[in-house]
């Protein structure tokens, strides 16, 4: 004889066994914090016995909440963008919000409304844009009443951006190698179209120009290690080129094995830069002095800029800029005397 299936324990049946209300057991399945923690260890443990399982979705029509946050994002080829979403993942979790994560194609009005459509129909309380607006059309607005924040952009006073301080962190690793007594630097750029590749690129023209030294024409990169090699083969065959700051911690790898490949020594003949301080460049040969990046920061500061526009607690737009250092390796050093 078959049994009858077991019936789920409701919210009234954990409180019963509890000892408390019903609305004390949803605020505890809530995450609210005015319950004292023997209560909050008495309903659980009611969950737990009864094997109650919140009903979320039944919460979030009531609420209004759903806690999620979506993530549309260009490329997943890059570092910086690779340990942005982590970082967001691991900060949203910290509040208790899930992501949901939607790569876009290409940057333009029209994916970037889709990607918003999309998000909207799959129930997420806020957007979290991982994609450089320089890209984007220039009539690009997201949908009204959209809780938005864009990472590592130049979207202006139009959104809330949270972004590496880009030009200091270049300025820093220019100056680093003019005080070593170098000449000049050259400059292995990120591609044309990245808002970071840009300001990098400017920081590193301006500290050069205001220190009265030579600009040196920039050398096409594309981020990745194999054109920092291609670059480094051509910077190699130049006896004058003394210091070499790359636009990432990829492109400045590739940089080094040009180099060694071609018999100049770093950094007794030539000293190099990166940008980023990736987990593997003091692993480097020499290890890297590079540009460090607090990924783990700006991850927080864009979660905690969505869901401030969520709970209604700021309507303020604008850049935040997190600051950078330069973390000195065995890779550069005061040029060679001739």
């Amino acid at each position: 004889m078959d049994r009858p299936p077991r019936k789920e324990a409701s919210m009234a049946d954990v409180a019963r066994l509890a000892g408390v209300s019903s609305q004390t057991v949803s605020r505890v399945s809530n995450g609210h914090p005015m319950v004292s923690g023997d209560t909050r260890e008495r309903v659980l443990a009611a969950m737990k016995e009864l094997n109650y399982r919140p009903n979320s979705a039944a919460r979030a029509l009531k609420s209004g909440r759903f806690r999620t946050l979506g993530v549309i994002l260009f490329t997943l080829a890059t570092t910086g963008n690779v340990r942005t979403l982590e970082a967001i993942s691991a900060s949203a979790a910290d509040e208790g919000y899930a992501i949901t994560l939607l790569p876009v194609a290409t940057p333009t009005s029209t994916d970037v409304h889709g990607a918003v459509t999309v998000l909207g129909e799959q129930m997420v309380d806020g957007i979290i844009v991982i994609m450089e607006v320089r890209l984007l059309d220039a009539a690009i607005s997201l949908p009204p009443n959209t809780h938005v924040v864009v990472a590592d952009s130049d979207a202006g006073d139009r959104y809330s951006v949270v972004d590496t301080d880009q030009s200091g962190g270049s300025e820093a690793a220019v100056r680093h190698l003019l005080d070593l007594g170098h000449r000049t630097v050259v400059h292995v750029a990120g591609p044309s179209e990245s808002f970071a590749a840009q300001r990098r690129a400017h920081a590193w023209r301006k500290t050069l120009e205001e220190a009265g030294r030579p600009v040196p024409p920039p050398v096409a990169g594309d981020w990745s290690a194999a054109s920092g090699y291609a670059a480094g083969l051509d910077l190699a065959a130049d006896p004058t080129c003394t210091a070499i700051f790359a636009a990432n911690d990829q492109m400045a790898l590739g940089v080094l094995r040009a180099l060694h490949e071609r018999g100049r020594r770093v950094p007794e003949d030539v000293s190099v830069v990166g940008f980023d301080d990736i987990a593997d460049s003091a692993s480097f040969l020499p290890p890297l002095t590079t540009v460090h990046q607090d990924f783990a920061e700006i991850g927080r500061l864009c979660v905690d800029g969505v869901l401030r526009q969520i709970r209604n607690e700021t309507t303020e737009r604008g850049t935040t800029l997190v600051p950078t250092r330069l973390i000195v390796r065995a890779s550069t050093a005061p040029p060679p005397h001739r």
